[in-house]
């Protein structure tokens, strides 16, 4: 049976129709209840953004009151790297349908994740034929999808966001990714916010806002 996402939304505040959604996945045992907060933030800068926040399609094993994108075993890299492909399918199969019920496109879109939806984030917007507007991670890590080193996939600008006391998800991972993303010719900015464990500090969101706004002004030139 084919899995299908749904979760919290927010219109666009202006009233009008949509010019820009924002998906929000959200991280490991959590639900899309989670990240549309984010939205709430954001509409004040983005008024004709649709904003998108689903639950993970699985229950997660380890909490029954939340989502897992995939599961976890104790060895994390094995779970990254075989997880997250079999999630893909389902979260592209949910941007075509939000780009068909909106009539906009890739190139309308920013994909946001926090954790584990970070990895997603990454994961999923690194492999789609067309550009999104940009991605956004808090706290992630960079699982290459297929055909990452043939350099035959779009490129959108990514930014990525990192507590330097993160117990959860190692900072090192985002620097990583960074790093790697850079070699391959992508436009990276790249934060990391000092003092703050698990979570979005201010500084943070104030740096993904920047970034956002910035490729929202750079479409429209």
């Amino acid at each position: 049976m084919t899995k299908t996402l749904s979760g919290p939304m927010l219109a666009p505040k202006s009233g009008r129709l949509p010019k820009q959604i924002v998906v929000l996945l959200h991280g490991y045992g959590s639900d899309g209840n989670d990240l549309i907060a984010l939205g709430a933030h954001w509409q004040q800068v983005m008024p004709d953004a649709l904003f998108v926040s689903p639950d993970a399609p699985d229950p997660c094993a380890e909490n029954p009151f939340g989502y897992q994108w995939f599961p976890l075993n104790l060895e994390r890299t094995i779970s990254r790297a075989s997880g997250a492909p079999l999630a893909r399918e389902v979260i592209v199969n949910f941007f075509i349908d939000l780009w068909s019920q909106t009539g906009l496109t890739a190139r309308d879109t920013f994909l946001v994740g926090f954790s584990q939806g970070a990895m997603m984030a990454l994961h999923v917007g690194l492999s789609l034929d067309e550009r999104l507007l940009g991605i956004v991670a808090f706290s992630g890590a960079l699982i290459p999808p297929e055909g990452f080193d043939a350099g035959h996939l779009a490129m959108p600008a990514i930014c990525l966001i990192h507590g330097d006391l993160d117990q959860v998800v190692d900072p090192q991972l985002s620097q990583d990714a960074s790093v790697q993303l850079q070699s391959h010719g992508y436009d990276v900015s790249y934060h990391v916010s000092m003092g703050t464990a698990h979570g979005i500090a201010p500084d943070g969101l104030d740096f993904a806002t920047s970034f956002m706004l910035a490729q929202l002004a750079a479409a429209n030139d």
